[in-house]
């Protein structure tokens, strides 16, 4: 079994009840700017941490993607 998509899915749902969205709308961010390639590549060290971090961490991604 690959960890990296229960952990995927851990991040996209700790991402959406931290912005109070629905799974669609988190997923449609998620894809819009490509967390998913992010979370699998940062997989080692994000895997590693807490909820909030993870969250905030994926907050500062979407953040620089939109500049």
């Amino acid at each position: 079994m690959d960890r990296t998509i229960d952990f995927t899915v851990f991040c996209l749902e700790s991402y959406k009840q931290a912005h109070y969205m629905t799974g669609k709308a988190a997923l449609k961010v998620f894809n819009d700017y490509n967390v998913f390639g992010y979370i699998k590549s940062f997989y080692d060290v994000l895997h590693s941490t807490g909820q909030d971090y993870i969250v905030e961490d994926i907050d500062i991604y979407i953040s620089s993607r939109r500049n």
